[in-house]
């Protein structure tokens, strides 16, 4: 695998303490290349750390071809453009320079330029600019008409639609694009197991040319989502549509599980639980070798061989009887009854 370290914060000036020192252990320790916004710690990566490929952070919003030739000029070796881009850009931009680019698929959007916004720093003095967005365009807020409030059922948001561009990935895998990017911050090993194996798999489809069922990995994407998603600026330009002004979203709580262990010769499954699950329950078994399996659970037993009526203890060690192969770190979510 490659690692890429972020050091994609914009900095204060106590910030670039130490920043040789760290720039060199990273080179020796192998990291495949940082990512960041400050010119200040490019020109000194560029200069001391010669082995680090340097990528330019989404934070300086790259959407057209003129920066991107400006930035390679630097000695930048990848460009992570800005979400705002199009995918029509995102062609001018590839024909026009042959730099490498890497472009956001899926997650958070921001509300403002991407990364530049405000409205955290001023709510809770944490600052987006620094890694540390508290989401503030997400909260709950009462909207009022002088003194009168006008949201009577519901609470008003100003945060935009997840990003989803599964219908948009064969497309950026024509125009050449380079690196495919998934925002995973604070989001659980769950979620980034579905995601990244929902792509990996759409990738895989399209590059051997198969016939593509979009209702599948909606369906997977969806298994791992609590926010609505959009397709952000690659069609077109977002409207009221692609915006959360109302929303009534909770946690479906289908990740209930992963494999610790499992016996080929007795065929047992050793768990540790997530979420609860009981008699009768169907749930799914899938991983990155592993297909997405049904199974009907009809025993549960802890480990010291006693039978429980449901799993409802998080983080318990739970054994199933499992009949087919299934590996450790494979994940168990249930399916839920529509």
């Amino acid at each position: 695998a490659k690692i890429y370290v972020t050091m994609n914060v914009i900095p204060h000036e106590e910030d670039f303490e130490g920043l040789e020192e760290y720039l060199l252990y990273l080179e020796e320790v192998g990291v495949s290349a940082i990512i960041t916004s400050s010119m200040h710690i490019i020109k000194t990566c560029l200069k001391i750390a010669p082995k680090l490929e340097v990528h330019l952070s989404t934070q300086l919003s790259s959407i057209n071809s003129l920066s991107c030739k400006f930035y390679q000029d630097l000695g930048i070796n990848r460009v992570v453009l800005g979400r705002e881009v199009s995918l029509e850009e995102m062609k001018m931009i590839k024909n026009n320079t042959d730099i490498s680019l890497e472009v956001f698929i899926h997650g958070g959007m921001c509300t403002s330029i991407s990364g530049k916004c405000m409205l955290s720093n001023h709510m809770v003095n944490r600052d987006a600019n620094r890694g540390g967005c508290a989401h503030s365009c997400r909260w709950n807020y009462d909207l009022y008409d002088g003194d009168d409030k006008i949201n009577d059922k519901t609470y008003f948001h100003m945060g935009s639609k997840d990003l989803c561009a599964i219908r948009a990935i064969k497309q950026m895998i024509e125009i050449g694009v380079d690196s495919l990017k998934i925002e995973g911050r604070m989001k659980s090993d769950y979620y980034i197991a579905t995601i990244v194996r929902t792509y990996r798999k759409l990738i895989d489809s399209i590059i051997n040319n198969e016939e593509i069922d979009y209702k599948y990995f909606f369906n997977e994407i969806s298994k791992a989502e609590n926010r609505l998603s959009s397709t952000g600026f690659l069609f077109n330009k977002p409207t009221i549509n692609e915006q959360l002004y109302e929303r009534d979203e909770r946690p479906t709580k289908e990740f209930v599980g992963i494999v610790l262990e499992y016996n080929k010769d007795l065929k047992k499954c050793l768990l540790e639980q997530r979420n609860y699950f009981t008699i009768n329950d169907e749930l799914e078994f899938f991983g990155p070798n592993l297909e997405n399996t049904r199974y009907i659970v009809k025993e549960i037993r802890d480990i010291e061989g006693n039978i429980l009526d449901a799993a409802r203890h998080p983080k318990q060690l739970i054994e199933l009887d499992v009949d087919f192969v299934v590996n450790k770190n494979d994940m168990i979510r249930l399916v839920l009854k529509k």
